[in-house]
């Protein structure tokens, strides 16, 4: 196998029984079939004619229904691994649909940095505006957290002398020269996807190497929830598609709101909106690379906003799991966030209900797990270092184990050792290192400030370690070629 991160390989855990997936499949086709998609891109709707859907004009919108055939035809076509790049090959994520190997990443762009500070050893929390620093500081934190397998940009940055048109160039190169990982995020300005692309081009190598090692990738929620298809990013969605860069069609219906409150409807109405963005990827391109990016979530019955910490969401991200997997499709999915704005106890409880549900179900990507606070709102450097304990906690508790025929003799002299030994105890004749991993103690065991100043302190230490960029001649040339690059982009 070529080099890649390791991950985490699970048995996935799976809520819905053959007959339950199959029923599943069932309504989200008939949901295609009869009520059909709203579209609200002409060129979409053009496309889903031609290949034989019915589109029927309505209200400035399209009506479209979507047969199952094309959506068959779209499935086989779709590939069921892809590959995403990195600057370090080592850093390589290979998603096959057949291998629940879960990893986890960033997520969100995040308008709000949360700075901890200690004042007579109590903290002090401080919310100020990202920026392409704090993107870059993200990310280099990122790049030192051992549980964190790739990254997507979790600081917006809102400098002033950052626009429409320049943002894009700048959010990805402000993480690709401090991170090694894979890098991953949505774009702003469609005008600017071929200068992204060539971006990833010139520090892959070339134009060959960029597609053999894709260092970057696109979210696009092209689908708004319930059953839309949305003209500007669904314009965009298509000019990803046609050059064939890795790209997540990502829906996120709010159950209650924009989606149904129970199990059944709501991953039968997300699985419908992911299908119908499959086969406009695949019409558009057929073999493109695409993730089935499941982000269901539930509804908050006191203000209505989103809400993570919810058993209902693992409920329906584990059952989206088994959805990719039963096409055969490379999933991304979410665990991890906390709706919570600050860190602390309830951070913890929230984050780790879904870290030890959602990733058993083998989701082969997992968003949104490191220093997200008040639901997407807020990225803070100190939940993200506890997260990557939490996560490494998670990734051994999730180890599938270790048994097998060869052991069988070792056990066994083992046992005999200790039981003829006047002591009787496993630790003095346990092999060492031992095959399996043996869980010690809390990475950031702190008897006297707590886990929150045991990671401040983490933080800080990661903060001065030699950073990562990229090599002076492939920042000059990305100067040179890619317009729009702001100083403190390359510092």
């Amino acid at each position: 196998m070529a080099s890649q991160r390791e991950g985490i390989v699970v048995n996935p855990y799976t809520r819905l029984s053959e007959k339950q997936v199959r029923m599943v499949d069932g309504v989200s086709r008939e949901i295609l079939e009869k009520q059909g998609v709203a579209c609200y891109n002409a060129h979409a709707s053009q496309l889903f004619k031609e290949q034989g859907a019915q589109v029927t004009e309505q209200d400035g919108r399209c009506l479209v229904r979507i047969p199952s055939a094309l959506v068959d035809r779209a499935l086989e076509s779709a590939p069921s691994s892809i590959v995403l790049g990195a600057r370090n090959p080592n850093n390589r994520l290979v998603l096959d649909a057949a291998e629940p190997r879960v990893r986890f990443g960033s997520g969100s762009e995040t308008n709000i940095w949360l700075d901890v500070q200690f004042k007579d050893g109590a903290p002090v929390f401080d919310r100020q505006d990202g920026s392409i620093v704090k993107l870059r500081a993200a990310a280099h934190l990122c790049e030192h957290l051992d549980n964190l397998d790739f990254f997507i940009r979790c600081v917006n940055i809102q400098d002033a002398d950052v626009t429409a048109e320049n943002k894009d160039v700048n959010k990805f190169l402000a993480s690709l020269d401090s991170m090694t990982k894979h890098v991953q995020a949505g774009l702003t300005d469609i005008g600017q996807l071929d200068n992204v692309i060539r971006m990833g081009e010139i520090i892959a190598g070339g134009k060959e190497a960029f597609t053999q090692n894709p260092v970057l990738s696109f979210i696009c929620c092209a689908v708004k929830s319930p059953l839309q298809i949305v003209d500007d990013t669904a314009e965009t969605f298509m000019e990803i598609s046609k050059r064939r860069v890795p790209v997540v069609i990502s829906s996120c219906p709010m159950g209650g709101a924009t989606g149904p409150f129970d199990e059944f409807g709501m991953v039968s109405l997300i699985n419908a909106e992911l299908l119908a963005g499959v086969t406009l990827n695949q019409l558009v391109a057929p073999g493109a690379p695409i993730l089935y990016g499941a982000v269901p979530v539930r509804t908050r019955l006191d203000n209505l906003n989103d809400m993570y910490g919810a058993p209902e969401f693992g409920h329906y991200n584990v059952d989206c799991a088994q959805m990719a997997r039963f096409y055969g499709l490379p999933c991304y999915s979410t665990a991890g966030v906390g709706d919570t704005a600050q860190p602390g106890i309830q951070a913890t409880a929230e984050k780790m209900l879904t870290l030890m549900s959602v990733p058993r179900g083998g989701a082969q990507y997992i968003h949104y797990a490191f220093g997200l606070l008040d639901r997407t709102n807020v990225f803070c450097p100190e939940q993200a270092v506890l997260d990557d304990a939490h996560i490494g906690i998670v990734k051994h508790a999730l180890a599938e184990p270790n048994i097998d025929d060869s052991d069988k003799d070792r056990v066994l002299s083992l046992i005999d050792e200790v039981m003829e030994s006047d002591h009787r105890t496993f630790i003095y004749h346990l092999p060492l290192p031992t095959r399996d991993p043996v869980y010690v103690r809390y990475p950031l065991e702190d008897d006297e400030h707590g886990a929150l100043m045991a990671a401040h302190r983490r933080y800080k230490d990661i903060e001065t370690r030699p950073g990562t960029p990229l090599p002076d001649n492939v920042r000059r040339e990305l100067q040179a070629a890619i317009p729009g690059i702001l100083p403190q982009t390359l510092v």
